[in-house]
C-alpha cells in the first residue's frame, strides 16, 4: 500500500489544523483529521455549477463562487461561461489558494490565471455585502459542509436569515443561487422560501460511480420573477 504524504498544513483562526495530503494520486483536504474534500469525489461539485448552466451561459454573466476548494466547481463554471464573463471566487483561507497554485496546478490550480477569474481573498459573506444589488447572475456556495454539520460555526450565518437576505440582495432578479450540502437539511428549503426564493432540491452523487446520492444541491430562484 502506498503511504499517505503530508504536503502542507496550516493553523486556522479557530485553532484547528488544515492539512493537504496525497495518497495514490488523490489529494485530500482535512480539518483536524476530518475530511472536507477529495479529488476522488467531485461529481456534486460539478453538479453545483451545472445547476446554474442557463444563467452561466448568458453574455457578460457575472458569477460568485463561495469556496475554491480543489477548483472543480470553478472549472465547470469556466466551461459554461462565455469569454466576457466575470467569475469572482471567494476563498477565506489564503493557504488553500497557495496550495492550488503550488501542489494542484495540474488539477485545477492553473484556472486561477484565467482572465475571467477574479480572486476575493476573504469571506464570501463580505463579498456579497460589498457588492451592488443584483450584481451576480449566479451565486454558487460550497462553504463548510453546507447548512448542516458545520465545521466552522461562523459559517452558519450564510445559511441563516441574514445570510440568505444577502444572497437575495446580491442576486440578479432573474438569477439563480445554488447551495451545496453534505446531507439533506429538511428545514433549509423553508428558510429559503421565507427569504423570497422558489426552491428545487437536487440529489447528487459524491462521484460518478457512487451507488447512492450522498449530497444535496439546493437551487434557489427569486420568487415571482
Amino acid at each position: 500500500m502506498k503511504p499517505q504524504r503530508l504536503l502542507a498544513e496550516t493553523p486556522t483562526a479557530d485553532r484547528g489544523i488544515l492539512t493537504l495530503t496525497e495518497h495514490d494520486g488523490r489529494y485530500h483536504l482535512r480539518l483536524n483529521g476530518r475530511s472536507l474534500m477529495s479529488t476522488g469525489q467531485t461529481a456534486s461539485e460539478i453538479q453545483l455549477a451545472e445547476a446554474a448552466a442557463k444563467e452561466l451561459g448568458r453574455p457578460g454573466a457575472r458569477v460568485l463562487i463561495g469556496g475554491l476548494g480543489f477548483g472543480f466547481t470553478l472549472r465547470r463554471v469556466l466551461e459554461l461561461t462565455p469569454s466576457d464573463a466575470e467569475v469572482v471566487v471567494a476563498e477565506i483561507l489564503p493557504p488553500v489558494v497557495q496550495w492550488n497554485r503550488e501542489f494542484l496546478r495540474e488539477v485545477n490550480g492553473a484556472l486561477l490565471d484565467d482572465p475571467r477569474v477574479r480572486l476575493h481573498l476573504g469571506d464570501v459573506f463580505a463579498a456579497m455585502a460589498n457588492a451592488r444589488r443584483g450584481a451576480f447572475r449566479a451565486i454558487l456556495l460550497d462553504v463548510d459542509n453546507g447548512p448542516v454539520a458545520m465545521v466552522n460555526a461562523q459559517n452558519a450565518r450564510l445559511y441563516a436569515r441574514r445570510g440568505l437576505a444577502e444572497v437575495r440582495r446580491a442576486l440578479a432578479p432573474d438569477g439563480v443561487a445554488a447551495f451545496w450540502s453534505a446531507a439533506e437539511d429538511r428545514s433549509f428549503p423553508n428558510r429559503l422560501r421565507e427569504a423570497g426564493f422558489e426552491v428545487e432540491q437536487q440529489h447528487a452523487k459524491a462521484h460518478a460511480r457512487a451507488k447512492r446520492d450522498a449530497h444535496v444541491i439546493y437551487v434557489a430562484r427569486p420568487a415571482g420573477r
